[in-house]
């Protein structure tokens, strides 16, 4: 075990992963010599120069080009810079590469990694901040997976390389250096599609991911007299909801903490699957924690707009006492 940020973390399972697997390639823009935006891919350069490629910027060259390294036999790691700097590729995401397997009829895959820093906390500009996640669970054919630690981010992405399938890979910028944990050293792998109960409780379960699941703890923490059962989704889609819905059976309530706008999002879809499987086990309506239907705000009103301790406190409390 080693104590890691997120950063840390990921560059270990990228380097575990190259080091495994000579075909396993990293693209992206500035990632070699500067070693990414955020440091990510620090160093990697040095020990891997000829599958460390610095790309133009231009993010839909960047995934188209992976598209064809991946259906031609290798495993590549493309980054964009942002999530919100991915949108000129969503041609090659919707069109190609999460619809490779299909169109060949299984002849073709397509196992690549599309990673990119998400969401917001760290009072960045525009296209910066967005959790723009639903858009992308929503396309069949792609998994979207998003870590809530360090370690979970080696294990996920180590998996994630390994997927026979593409992978967005969604990392929350606001806890890639937040604090340090104890990562397995190594080869360690989180399987894909597995959603982890953080913390066991009774009352009222509580979902979320990412970078919201540290406020949803902090809260849960400080929550007298209610037994919180928490649950860290992980994979967006695949969406693990057996898990889930088995915790609602069990509370008989549910509280959903997302950082994405509100309307037609992960949270809904959750909602839709507990009504459908368990709605006679509910004591309460399912609440949700969201952000709101606007654009991403710039920094001024960014903690007007993140979901914070205090909401989520007053959402369980709330849900736990009605009547």
């Amino acid at each position: 075990m080693t104590e890691m940020t997120m950063v840390e973390a990921l560059n270990s399972a990228l380097d575990v992963e190259m080091k495994r697997d000579r075909r396993v390639v990293l693209l992206g823009e500035d990632i070699g010599v500067n070693g990414g935006v955020f440091r990510v891919t620090d160093k990697l350069i040095d020990k891997y120069p000829d599958r460390v490629l610095d790309t133009p910027l231009a993010e839909a060259a960047i995934v188209g080009c992976a598209v064809g390294m991946a259906i031609n036999g290798l495993r590549p790691v493309a980054e964009c810079q942002f999530s919100g700097f991915i949108y000129p590729a969503f041609q090659e995401i919707v069109s190609h590469m999460a619809r490779m397997r299909n169109r060949s009829r299984g002849t073709y895959t397509c196992p690549m990694v599309l990673r990119a820093p998400y969401s917001g906390g760290i009072r960045a500009l525009e296209h910066h901040s967005e959790s723009m996640e639903a858009l992308y669970a929503h396309i069949q054919g792609l998994k979207v997976v998003i870590p809530s630690s360090p370690r979970e981010a080696k294990g996920l992405l180590i998996a994630s390389i390994r997927d026979p399938d593409p992978v967005l890979f969604l990392e929350p910028k606001k806890i890639y250096r937040a604090f340090k944990e104890d990562v397995p050293d190594g080869d360690f792998v989180i399987e894909v599609g597995k959603a982890n109960v953080v913390q066991e409780g009774s009352d009222v379960t509580v979902v979320s991911w990412g970078a919201m699941l540290h406020p949803t703890l902090k809260a849960v923490k400080n929550m007298s007299g209610i037994s919180c059962e928490v649950i860290d989704v992980r994979t967006i889609s695949p969406l693990d909801s057996a898990c889930i819905i088995k915790s609602v059976m069990k509370t008989g309530r549910c509280i959903i903490v997302q950082e994405a706008p509100r309307s037609f999002g992960v949270a809904s879809e959750i909602i839709a699957q507990i009504n459908d499987k368990a709605l006679l086990y509910l004591k309460a309506p399912i609440t949700r924690v969201t952000g709101f239907d606007v654009p991403f705000p710039y920094y001024k009103l960014e903690d007007m707009y993140l979901p914070n301790e205090v909401d989520i406190a007053h959402a369980i409390k709330t849900t736990v006492e009605f009547r």
